[in-house]
């Protein structure tokens, strides 16, 4: 009995330990992570038919897939009058088009990067799909690059356009027999081509015409018609071998692409463009505003050179406002000075300004324009406190480059300082020795005072303002300023000297640090040494413009006169300066060379 007992007792322990072990519930591991793109197992027709006439194309892909910004990825070559109209049905995208198709045409649609699978986000890149209309699939290619004129700078969204007709008129009145789109390194390829002579374009399409109709939008163009012959590229098709039952893949092992495939090394950039904004040649006003209660802005789209901006306030004296151009003349600032004039809700405002017609006709427009501001409302248990006129200085980390003008701006037009309530020292130890300054007020911009004094390096300075030493032309002053600063040793700084070779004729010199921001510029006319000192530790960029004109600054191009905006070129790489270095540079203007990849790159702290 008693082993009868035991046996028993053993049986339940086991039993509970059992079912301990059963109601542990492990989770379901999902297996590695799918990372290939969707693959493609049918389309009707199939990638690269011919003797199509079908209204759509039905592309099947073994996975639920998504379309990502469709309507701005999605091209076809050689472009139909309406977009044709691309959806998901199911596991298939179906592209439908109403345009009627062309005989004896190859049509390829560019999928880009704009299918992904539904789950993971993988993207099918570069995807395209052709077919022909006829007997032949047109089989060559064209390829070369896009970079900004000025910059070489890859543009952004930026089509490249290719028309067999030779007339300049053809790229802004026609759509193009071919379309392709620049890639993120400024590449392009265009395929499926028949031979023949072309004219060759880049556009970056602001109203999606796929014409240069607008000189607002950036152009490019070659000089030269190119020839498209049997020595280019031949792109074979890979034919679908997929089965007619349903796929349903554990794991994907291959992605075949249902895309052309070449055969050989692929031409690289042969022809090269430079995309350019062209000079605006007709006058008109570009805009106004009023977002202050004080201030009037208009802004034309050219200066006005030669002819002149007249403005007036209905029954307002002249003496009630301010009037201030920019550098240029194409902006035209009206300082309202009087608080019952610019307390007013509406002010009606009468321009007369350069302005060209539609014959091309530049005579004066006379406008009233309506200048509107609604003064914000107060938040409730808030008091109005009037601000103090904030002037800034360009003296930053409390010391100053040798040979440095000390700079006071503000927003608004400065009225003359009082100099009683400003001193200026130089302190040693525990002295100070006033000295003599004065202001010179900017010709150009009435917010700019300039002080004028000796400054000596190595020597230290206290600058003092009183309150309301400064003032501007609305009676506002401002706050107490105090700065003390310091002029730096030369031998704290650096220096690059750039041994120029091969300068044939004006050539402009720029000094860039790595953030593209122009910190020097020298124009030269030989070969010769420049110099650029008071460098900091950091790396430098240097460009070249070349001056092909001989004005002394970069010049854009002109497509209706057939002129291309003038080269640039950079030094290849950057050139590090650090403390108490004195770098001497051999550059050869003669090799003109593209933007550095690494230079196109956001520049790292180092």
């Amino acid at each position: 009995m008693f082993k009868s007992r035991l046996h028993g007792f053993l049986l339940l322990i086991i039993s509970l330990i059992i079912a301990a072990a059963c109601a542990k519930v492990n989770a379901p591991t999902g297996g590695l992570r799918d990372k290939l793109p969707p693959v493609v197992v049918k389309s009707v027709p199939e990638n690269g038919a011919k003797n199509f006439s079908g209204k759509s194309v039905v592309i099947t892909f073994d996975e639920y897939v998504a379309l990502d910004n469709i309507n701005e990825k999605f091209m076809v070559s050689p472009p139909m009058k309406k977009k044709p109209r691309v959806f998901m049905k199911g596991k298939s995208v179906v592209v439908e088009f109403e345009d009627k198709l062309k005989d004896s045409t190859t049509y390829t649609f560019y999928f880009l990067d704009a299918i992904k699978d539904l789950n993971e986000g993988n993207i099918l890149d570069g995807f395209q799909f052709v077919f022909s209309t006829g007997a032949v699939i047109d089989s060559l290619s064209v390829t070369g690059h896009v970079f900004n004129a000025r910059t070489l700078e890859v543009p952004e969204k930026t089509q490249v356009l290719m028309y067999s007709s030779m007339a300049d008129t053809s790229v802004i009145r026609q759509l193009p027999d071919y379309i392709s789109r620049v890639d993120v390194n400024g590449y392009f390829r265009i395929d499926n081509i028949r031979s023949g002579k072309y004219r060759l374009f880049a556009l970056k399409d602001d109203d999606n015409s796929k014409n240069y109709n607008r000189t607002e939008e950036e152009f490019a163009f070659l000089d030269s018609v190119i020839l498209v012959s049997a020595d280019k590229s031949y792109i074979p098709f890979v034919k679908d071998t997929t089965s007619k039952k349903p796929v349903v893949p554990v794991a994907k092992t291959a992605v075949p692409k249902a895309v052309p495939v070449p055969a050989a090394p692929v031409l690289k950039s042969e022809y090269q463009m430079s995309l350019f904004l062209a000079k605006k040649k007709d006058h008109y006003l570009s805009g106004s505003s009023r977002n202050t209660k004080y201030l009037l802005s208009y802004i034309f789209s050219l200066p006005p050179d030669s002819m002149k901006v007249e403005f007036s306030i209905p029954d307002i004296a002249s003496d009630k406002y301010f009037i201030e151009e920019s550098r240029k003349g194409d902006t035209l600032k009206v300082w309202l000075t009087d608080s019952t004039l610019y307390g007013q809700t509406l002010i009606p405002t009468i321009l007369k300004y350069p302005f060209t017609d539609t014959l091309g006709v530049l005579d004066y427009k006379t406008d009233t324009i309506p200048m509107r501001f609604v003064t914000p409302r107060a938040t409730r248990g808030t008091k109005s406190v009037s601000a103090a006129l904030k002037v800034e200085n360009n003296i930053t980390g409390g010391t100053i480059k040798p040979g440095t003008q000390i700079v006071f701006k503000t927003e608004s037009p400065f009225v003359k300082p009082d100099t009683s309530l400003i001193k200026l020292y130089e302190v040693a130890d525990s002295s100070k020795q006033r000295i003599t300054y004065k202001f010179i007020a900017d010709s150009l911009n009435p917010g700019r005072l300039i002080l004028s004094t000796k400054l000596i390096p190595k020597k230290k300075y206290l600058f003092i303002a009183d309150s309301a030493a400064f003032g501007n032309i609305l009676n506002e002053r401002s706050d107490s300023i105090g700065i003390k600063f310091s002029v730096r040793d030369p031998e704290s700084y650096s220096k690059m000297t750039l041994n120029i070779k091969n300068c044939r004729g004006s050539s402009i010199i720029q000094l860039l640090n790595n953030t593209e921001k122009l910190l020097s510029s020298v124009r030269i006319v030989k070969d010769g040494k420049i110099e650029f000192p008071l460098l900091e530790t950091g790396f430098y960029r240097v460009r070249v413009i070349y001056d092909l004109n001989n004005d002394g600054e970069w010049t854009t191009g002109d497509f209706i006169n057939g002129r291309q905006p003038e080269p640039v070129s950079y030094y290849p790489g950057e050139i590090e300066i650090k403390t108490g270095w004195d770098v001497v540079q051999d550059w050869d203007l003669k090799e003109k060379n593209l933007k550095d990849q690494k230079l196109r790159e956001k520049p790292k702290t180092r």
